[in-house]
């Protein structure tokens, strides 16, 4: 009975609503204005023949109302016609941000979905503020307000504003850490990027808490605990917790550091016969009882390779096995060195460069189609094509050709804006205060060449520059270029040099590397100056100079960007001619090398240079006093600028400078109490130089004898570089330990250069 009863209803349900519906016999549109009735239509999703009732109307009241293309929708059923009325949603007539301050307005419109001529949609409007707020959340600004405001510009057409007021960051407060037993607080904070926020502090954003940059301290620490033995170490917690205010965050890393280990039994397996275990073994980075380093194991597998590679054979893997052994808390290292065969390069496919030629990319692949493929290779040429800086990114994607032993390369690049404008300002003992500006474009017209328009004026010194170079002439690695430059120098009321000057000069050059670290360059330059010498009765005299000269330099430095460290040696070699007719004949020498040593953990850096000059008059000819050597300022610090050596006995003020110099200088650079990101290092220095004698003429002066002289002067002294956001500066105080009674000392020295 009761089955009856539910069947019936549900019949009689049926029967009503199929009763209730109607079929749709036209439908018509009312109310549009931009699109047509027959794509309304369509977007309803029904036609005529269609069963509707009322359940329906309204689900096609919504179908439209989602379209995002109308403000109002109205649907009914009037007889056997479907009724549409519809208000169209405003055109967006343009998107814009305002307020905006910590992130740039082309940052803040790549989240943006709504753009111009778009329908007006309140949901699409939403999902661009959470898209932006989520941006600056990831840069700490979690009290980023946005408000959407709609303009009406009447004719159905709106403005869209983005008001956003971007409060303050949420800076960190406290960082703390738990479970810690072996490492002090103290000392894990300064393993992670995170800092604690302090006024000192606001030249970095460190101090702002950022979810990235946590997630990237919990694996900073542990590569720290595996650096020193801890292989188990687990960081099971790291949270951030606002402070009641919502104005700080509080961090605290969980840390379950585990046991330690060391170094146990190390083994290679070697399938080589003609490469000696002995040879392998001396390459490796640690010894038995050592304690385990995850950084040792790692540069221990690139010696393998490459004294494995000085035999012949490029295509292999080191895999490291390693073995702990929980009861002595050791770890056995096995490296498994294994061929693989031998595959070549078939073709480079390069994708999504849009203004660099091909061509320039391929200058910078160091292989061509049927070279042996190296991975090792391509990553240098992926790192050749990131310090271009054409390209904003650079991937290398390998794919192996099916039965065979070849594969292709496709390089998927991004490219980037190359033009620079530029300016500056800063000051210094030989420039006094400067002010400089430029523009640069390092890949013009997509050739690879750098183009380059910069002027400067300072106080003692202004320059007006055009250069130009090709880096890759006739399709090979062969720098050539040309330079334009003309150089005002008003020197008559700076320290000893006594001499204004006015230099145009030409200049062409051509350069190529030798090796690795060796490079060669040949310049020809035409310089047509004005010299004012106050040593002289003289007056203005014009001098032109023809010079050839070619420089050897080589350059081999192991570099930790971080701390701004280097272990190395940079060398330079020169010899130059001038003469072929101009008013001057003499030969140039010049060398110069500095040896770098970084140590503790990089942040100690121990610098020592060596720099010497020598000029040769050629045929008895003079050489002027404006092209001669001076030592002081800069170049031999606690002197004052061409503070030393010979003088006239008359015009003391003014050095006579020398026709040679060697001079040198060695410094430690330290850390001091600041933390390591502000780039704050101090030093102490003890310089040393000798400057030779002028040319005989000026041995005396109206008869007398001048103070002539080629002695050895020293100085000692401290202080402090900063490398700034804007620029580095430098101070310095030194004290001249050895000198003459007329040489001029200059105790304090700055030099500050900033760009924007």
């Amino acid at each position: 009975m009761n089955s009856r009863k539910i069947l019936f209803a549900t019949s009689a349900i049926l029967i009503t609503t199929y009763a209730n519906a109607t079929v749709v016999s036209r439908i018509d549109v009312s109310g549009n204005k931009r699109m047509d009735a027959e794509s309304v239509r369509i977007l309803s999703d029904v036609k005529v023949g269609d069963n509707v009732n009322t359940e329906d109307t309204n689900k096609i009241a919504k179908k439209l109302q989602e379209s995002g293309y109308f403000s109002r929708v109205n649907v009914r059923m009037s007889g056997n016609v479907l009724k549409i009325d519809i208000t169209e949603a405003p055109t967006v007539n343009m998107v814009t941000v305002e307020g905006n301050d910590d992130i740039s307005t082309e940052d803040l419109k790549k989240e943006l979905r709504l753009k111009a001529r778009d329908s007006y949609d309140e949901s699409v409007i939403g999902a661009d503020v959470q898209r932006m707020l989520t941006l600056y959340q990831r840069k700490g600004f979690f009290g980023t307000t946005i408000e959407p405001q709609k303009i009406d510009l009447g004719d159905n057409r709106v403005n869209v504003v983005y008001e956003i007021d971007e409060g303050h960051p949420t800076y960190i407060t406290d960082i703390d850490f738990r479970g810690n037993k072996v490492f002090r607080s103290s000392e894990l904070r300064d393993q992670i990027l995170s800092r604690e926020h302090a006024w000192w502090r606001f030249m970095t954003q460190f101090d702002v808490f950022d979810e990235d940059r946590i997630m990237y301290d919990q694996q900073m620490l542990r590569q720290f605990y595996m650096r020193n033995g801890y292989v188990d170490v687990q960081i099971t917690d790291a949270d951030g917790v606002f402070t009641p205010d919502r104005q700080y965050y509080s961090v605290v890393f969980t840390i379950d550091e585990g046991e330690k280990y060391d170094f146990g039994k190390i083994t290679i397996d070697n399938p080589f016969p003609d490469v000696s275990d002995e040879e392998l073994y001396d390459v490796v980075d640690f010894d038995s009882g050592d304690v385990y380093n995850i950084d040792l194991v790692d540069s221990t597998i690139s010696a393998l390779r490459g004294a494995v590679a000085e035999h012949g054979y490029a295509f292999i893997n080191v895999n490291p096995v390693p073995t702990k052994n929980d009861d002595d808390k050791t770890i056995d290292m096995e490296f498994k060195i294994e061929k693989t065969n031998r595959i070549y390069l078939n073709n480079i496919n390069i994708l999504g460069n849009v203004r660099t030629f091909d061509s320039v990319i391929e200058q910078l692949i160091p292989m061509r189609s049927g070279d042996p493929f190296s991975l090792q290779t391509i990553e240098e040429g992926r790192q050749n094509l990131m310090r271009t800086r054409y390209f904003k990114s650079v991937q290398m994607v390998p794919n192996r050709i099916a039965d065979a032993n070849m594969i292709n390369l496709d390089i998927q690049v991004e490219e980037q804006p190359t033009g620079e404008l530029s300016g500056g300002f800063g000051w210094s003992n030989i420039n006094g205060f400067m002010v400089d500006a430029g523009i640069t474009e390092t890949n013009f017209m997509g050739r690879g060449q750098v183009v380059q328009l910069r002027g400067s004026i300072a106080q003692y010194q202004r320059q007006a520059l055009f250069s130009f170079t090709e880096p890759y002439l006739f399709g090979r690695p062969l720098s050539a270029g040309f330079d334009v430059s003309y150089t005002m120098y008003d020197y008559t009321s700076l320290g000893g040099f006594g001499y204004d000057r006015d230099s145009l000069t030409v200049a062409g050059r051509m350069g190529w590397k030798l090796t690795d670290h060796w490079s060669q360059n040949v310049r020809l330059s035409a310089s047509f100056d004005q010299n004012y010498d106050l040593n002289s009765t003289d007056g203005w005299r014009d001098a032109t100079l023809f010079t050839l000269g070619t420089y050897l330099r080589y350059y081999n430095l192991d570099t930790n960007f971080e701390q701004n460290t280097h272990t190395g040696i940079v060398g330079n070699i020169g010899i130059a001619y001038t003469g072929f007719g101009g008013s001057e004949t003499y030969m140039r020498y010049n060398a110069d090398i500095i040896g770098m040593v970084k140590f503790w953990d990089d942040r100690w850096q121990l610098r020592s240079s060596l720099d010497f000059g020598m000029i040769q008059p050629i045929g008895g000819s003079y050489v002027s006093r404006v092209y001669r050597y001076f030592l002081g300022g800069e170049t031999l610090r606690g002197f004052d600028i061409a503070g030393v050596g010979s003088r006239n006995r008359f015009f003391s003020t003014y050095a006579l400078g020398g026709l040679w110099k060697i001079n040198g200088s060695t410094q430690l650079n330290f850390p001091i109490f600041i933390p390591d990101e502000y780039q704050v290092k101090g030093f102490v220095f003890l310089d040393y130089g000798i400057l030779g004698k002028p040319p005989k003429e000026e041995y005396t002066y109206a008869g007398l004898p001048n103070y002539i002289d080629s002695d050895l002067r020293t100085s000692a002294g401290v202080g402090i570089y900063w490398n700034t956001p804007m620029g580095p500066m430098n101070f310095s105080w030194g004290w001249p330990l050895k000198m003459n009674k007329y040489d001029r000392e200059q105790r304090f020295l700055l030099s500050f250069e900033t760009q924007f």
